[in-house]
């Protein structure tokens, strides 16, 4: 599922295309920092919505929303907003398809099938101290070697499962795999360094 097609695919960080996009207002540019997201939006919403064709069509009202609403958010970390904005969305589709029934978030956040970019989860989501960004580093070079490649690739290099696959010549879900166990290793670790 893709909502562009470049050519050339942009190397600027998060916040070199969002400032671009602010600059310039480019929905290229958006539509090309929301696609480095997309497959996460996409499990996000298959999480809460529990339908594949509702999932689609949410994952493309998030990116008219974010359009929309962008330049009114001071946006730190592009990402876990999204994350955020993502969330919002699929509650409010549950509470529209259940009026006057309570959508029990418990339940859908303690489900198997949670999304392994939970931006509330983990430390490698989130905004990072100096101290928390050198214990995490220490950590991910304890990783396997497998994992210690696809953290870096995914997080530090902004590469999507397809992107990593194809660098690593393995298949997309060898590579969620390794990213899985990868964040939960980290955390094992980095409750250690506490």
């Amino acid at each position: 599922m893709k909502l562009i097609y470049s050519r050339h695919r942009n190397q600027k960080s998060d916040e070199e295309l969002l400032a671009l996009f602010l600059e310039k207002g480019d929905v290229g540019v958006l539509g090309e920092l929301y696609e480095r997201y997309i497959h996460l939006v996409f499990g996000l919403c298959l999480k809460y919505l529990k339908d594949t064709h509702k999932s689609k069509d949410a994952v493309i009202s998030i990116y008219e929303k974010i359009q929309t609403e962008i330049d009114r958010h001071n946006i730190r970390n592009f990402k876990s907003w999204l994350y955020v904005v993502s969330k919002n969305h699929c509650l409010m589709e549950l509470r529209r398809a259940k009026p006057g029934q309570i959508v029990s978030l418990a339940e859908v956040e303690n489900s198997d099938s949670f999304m392994e970019n939970d931006a509330e989860m983990h430390p490698i989501d989130g905004e990072r101290t100096e101290d928390v960004e050198q214990a995490l580093q220490d950590c991910i070079e304890q990783l396997k070697a497998e994992q210690q490649k696809s953290i870096r690739l995914f997080y530090f290099s902004n590469k999507c499962y397809r992107e990593i696959a194809g660098l690593m010549h393995i298949d997309e879900k060898k590579v969620k795999s390794y990213i899985q166990n990868a964040k939960r290793n980290l955390k094992i670790c980095l409750d250690k360094k506490k």
